[in-house]
């Protein structure tokens, strides 16, 4: 049985996490840490009824007390650096599925998790449609280089593009590089401020907020007399749930940072 805290366990995301941990067999649910609901029962929050574990303040405190084996951290991205940090320096596995770590962030994860002797995994999204989403993306982009990215979600989403869409674009680009592909010029020279949306790696993404939506995104490609438009929707965040479970019962086999839901496939 591997030991499970969830870290944010009384979120959105973090209560589905408790309810999924709580019903596979070859996981234990044994605490979870939040800033709010301290002392209610996490069971009762999750929908799952009564199990005696209360929600609990302080991280590093409630690593000590429990000793887990991996903490699940669905929490904000302006806290979830430290999170980690926290995690790493307890000798504990992590699997993070907050976003708005920097690409430097993670790799400071990543050496100080084997200086630690242990191992993070962290996904801009744990939905395995949302993987083949991106996968197929990059098959493509090699032969039509033109392409924007829109990614819709709800509008309590503190980070904007995505990481989902940050990846996708990463992704596209590094594609389109290695075949030598080069999309065409834009030619747009008036408009408003942002009415183009913001650029990754060169590659225009437009991010929608709106009570609703959960988490959708559509790659359009357009060439000559053509396009081809990639979507994936999640209309519940249950679809995340396989993702996180499987990174839970992998992060060990790993040391030191992975990145990407794609590398436990």
């Amino acid at each position: 049985m591997i030991r499970v805290l969830v870290n944010g366990a009384d979120g959105r995301m973090g209560s589905q996490v408790v309810k999924a941990v709580y019903e596979d067999k070859e996981l234990e649910f044994v605490g979870g840490v939040s800033i709010t609901h301290i002392g209610a029962d996490a069971g009762e929050l999750a929908g799952v009824g009564p199990l005696g574990i209360p929600i609990r303040e302080g991280l590093g405190q409630a690593l000590e007390d429990i000793k887990p084996d991996v903490v699940v951290d669905f929490t904000a991205p302006r806290v979830i650096f430290d999170n980690a940090k926290t995690v790493i320096s307890h000798g504990v596995d992590m699997v993070v599925g907050t976003t708005g770590l920097t690409e430097q962030q993670r790799d400071e994860l990543g050496k100080l998790a084997l200086q630690h002797k242990t191992s993070i995994f962290i996904a801009p999204n744990f939905s395995i449609g949302a993987v083949l989403m991106m996968k197929l993306a990059t098959e493509v982009a090699p032969f039509l280089p033109d392409v924007e990215i829109i990614e819709l979600h709800h509008n309590n989403k503190l980070d904007a593009p995505s990481g989902t869409a940050i990846m996708t674009a990463n992704k596209i680009a590094a594609a389109r590089q290695e075949a030598g592909a080069k999309a065409a010029p834009d030619k747009t020279h008036e408009s408003l401020e942002g009415a183009r949306g913001a650029k990754v790696d060169d590659i225009t993404i437009h991010s929608v907020r709106l009570p609703g939506y959960v988490a959708h995104q559509e790659v359009l490609f357009g060439g000559y007399g053509e396009y081809l438009t990639i979507r994936h929707d999640s209309v519940d965040r249950k679809s995340f749930m396989p993702g996180v479970l499987l990174a839970v019962k992998k992060v060990s086999s790993r040391p030191g940072l992975t990145f990407g839901l794609e590398n436990y496939l």
